[in-house]
C-alpha cells in the first residue's frame, strides 16, 4: 500500500549529474515509493533496474565498460533499487560515474553494511547519502491539524509508523502486518547479507535489548545469557544497528571520575517492530513500559527531524556513579542540549532541572519533554 503521506525529502533537490545519491532505509519504508513517485514526474530519461533481478545484478557486477555503456547509453538517469544485492555495487557504480560524469544516478539500499562496505572506497567524493525512516511525526502532522496528530500518539507508540502500518485502521491488521515486516524483512535481511545460520538468535538478542530501552546495555551480560563470546554479540547489534533495526547511544563524558560512558544504550528505529519482538501490543494503560516507549519515541523523531532538516548532530546520554542522569544530550556547534522524557504529566511537573548536569556545563541547557510540550521538540 502506497503512503497518503507526502515524504520530507525531495528527492530532486540532491540528485546531481556525475555523484551517486545513495538511498538508505530499511524495508518497507516507502523507498521504492519515493524514487518511482520522482522518476514518474522528472523529465529526465530513465531506466529503473533492481537488484532482486538477477540477470542485471550479474551484468552489471561482471563491471564490464561495454555493457554499462550499453545500459546507460540513451538516458539520463541510473536508478538501481535494492543495490546492496549486487556484488562488486562501488566499483560497478564508479565506472558509471568516471566515464559519464553527465549522468544522473538514483541508488536505494535497505541494510547499510554491504552496501556501505563496498561503496566507501570506491565512491569517495562520488555520492551523496540520504536516510529515509518509517513515518515522521511532522510529517503526519502536515496532513492534518497538530491536534489530530497528536491523537495518533498512542496508535504511534504501540504500532510504531512504518506507512503501511499507520495507514492501516483496523488494530488486529497493524499487528498481523507489522509481525509480519519483523519476520519477512528485517530478520530475513540480516540472515541475507551476513549468511547468519539461526534467526532465533537474533530475535532472543532483541528480546534481551526490547527490555532494556533506557538502560546501559552490557555486551558480557547479553553473551551471558545467549550463550555467546562478547565479541559475537557485539557483530550481532553493529550487523542491527547497519540494517537500520537499532540505534545505539555512547554516553557523554568530559569527566571520566564521576560520569559512565563505558556502555552503550540501544533504541528501536521503529517501536512496532519492538512491539512485535515482545509480542505485545497491549494499549498505554495496561502497560509497564508506557516511559519506555515514549524515551525511544522521542529520541528516534528527533532523529528523523534533525536528519530531514539537515541538522547535524551528535547524541549521547549522560550518567553519574550517583545516579544522577539525562536521557539525551545533543552535541551541536559547541553547544550541549540535555532533553529528559518524561511520559507521566505529573512526574514531569515535578521534575526539577539536572542541577549537576548544568553546573559541569557552562555551555548546557536542559529541558523535560513530556506529552505536553513535545511537538516543538520533533517538528
Amino acid at each position: 500500500m502506497d503512503s497518503q503521506y507526502k515524504r520530507t525529502i525531495e528527492l530532486s533537490t540532491f540528485l546531481k549529474p556525475g555523484k551517486v545519491l545513495i538511498l538508505y532505509g530499511p524495508r518497507q519504508v516507502g523507498k521504492t515509493t519515493l524514487v518511482k513517485q520522482y522518476v514518474s514526474n522528472t523529465s529526465l530519461r530513465h531506466v529503473f533496474y533492481t537488484g532482486d533481478d538477477m540477470a542485471f545484478a550479474s551484468d552489471f557486477g561482471k563491471c564490464d565498460l561495454r555493457i554499462i555503456q550499453s545500459m546507460v547509453d540513451g538516458t539520463d538517469l541510473l536508478v538501481i533499487d535494492e543495490a546492496q544485492k549486487i556484488e562488486n555495487i562501488g566499483t560497478a557504480l564508479k565506472l558509471v560515474v568516471d566515464h559519464h560524469p553527465d549522468k544522473y544516478v538514483l541508488v536505494t539500499g535497505s541494510s547499510s553494511f554491504d552496501l556501505a562496505n563496498t561503496t566507501e572506497e570506491p565512491l569517495t567524493g562520488r555520492k551523496n547519502v540520504l536516510n529515509l525512516y518509517s513515518l515522521s511525526f511532522q510529517e503526519l502532522a502536515k496532513h492534518s491539524t497538530p491536534y489530530e496528530a497528536g491523537r495518533k500518539l498512542e496508535n504511534l507508540l504501540v504500532y510504531g509508523s512504518y506507512p503501511e502500518i499507520v495507514c492501516t485502521s483496523n488494530q488486529a491488521e497493524k499487528e498481523n502486518r507489522i509481525t509480519e515486516i519483523k519476520n519477512s524483512y528485517l530478520i530475513k535481511d540480516i540472515l541475507e547479507f551476513q549468511l547468519l545460520k539461526r534467526s532465533d538468535v537474533v530475535l532472543n538478542l532483541l528480546k534481551l535489548i526490547a527490555f532494556q530501552i533506557g538502560n546501559q546495555v552490557s555486551t558480557v551480560e547479553l553473551g551471558k545469557q545467549l550463550g555467546l563470546d562478547n565479541k559475537t554479540v557485539q557483530r550481532y547489534l553493529d550487523l542491527l544497528e547497519k540494517s537500520f533495526v537499532l540505534v545505539s547511544l555512547n554516553g557523554f563524558s568530559r569527566n571520566l571520575r564521576k560520569e559512565v560512558s563505558k556502555m552503550n544504550m540501544y533504541y528501536f528505529m521503529d517501536l512496532g517492530i519492538r512491539n512485535a519482538v515482545i509480542a505485545n501490543f497491549n494499549p498505554l494503560d495496561l502497560r509497564n513500559d508506557a516511559g519506555q516507549l515514549w524515551e525511544n519515541y522521542m529520541f528516534i523523531e528527533r532523529i528523523k527531524r534533525n536528519s530531514y532538516a539537515g541538522f547535524k548532530a551528535n547524541y549521547y546520554y549522560w550518567r553519574t556513579y550517583d545516579q544522577k542522569e539525562v536521557d539525551l544530550i545533543e552535541e551541536s556547534g559547541g553547544k550541549l542540549r540535555g532533553f529528559e522524557f518524561k511520559w507521566n504529566p505529573n512526574t514531569s511537573k515535578k521534575t526539577k532541572p539536572q542541577k549537576e548536569w548544568l553546573e559541569t556545563y557552562s555551555n548546557a541547557t536542559y529541558e523535560v519533554i513530556s506529552p505536553g510540550n513535545y511537538q516543538s521538540f520533533v517538528m
